[in-house]
């Protein structure tokens, strides 16, 4: 499937991970990056039900884009266990001018066909996904 304001196609196993996260719950976080040649976005790194937040957050590299799912779980204020399926476009302020563009020009595309996202996020640096971040938006 490809992007028409790009050209960058979606390989299906994007989809089939996601499916894995959302449905079966299989996975914490995925993390979606772009081939070398900027054609098609690929799976970059799958967490398990197990890893930690700090693990995903430091799947994310620090000097390109990405696009990445976390599944958060939480206790509500009433002691209820609820989730969240979070999308975040991880674009940071250091990474190449080339790569920003066309992580930002395929990222609406690439978000509809993930049905299913909760909270949307777009973060430049570390604080604007912290942890604590997470939490706030996710209630």
């Amino acid at each position: 499937m490809a992007n028409a304001r790009s050209g960058v196609a979606v390989n299906d196993d994007c989809m089939l991970k996601f499916g894995e996260l959302q449905s079966k719950r299989l996975h914490r976080f995925i993390v979606y990056k772009m081939d070398d040649k900027f054609k098609e976005i690929i799976v970059d790194k799958v967490g398990d039900r197990e890893t930690s937040y700090e693990d995903f957050t430091n799947s994310l590299p620090e000097n390109d884009c990405r696009y990445a799912i976390y599944d958060f779980d939480f206790v509500t204020a009433e002691d209820v266990q609820k989730s969240r399926i979070f999308y975040i476009l991880w674009s940071p302020s250091t990474a190449k001018v080339k790569s920003k563009m066309l992580y930002a020009s395929s990222n609406q595309k690439f978000k509809s066909g993930l049905n299913g996202i909760q909270v949307e996020l777009q973060a430049t640096d570390a604080s604007e996904i912290s942890l604590d971040e997470i939490k706030d938006r996710a209630r």
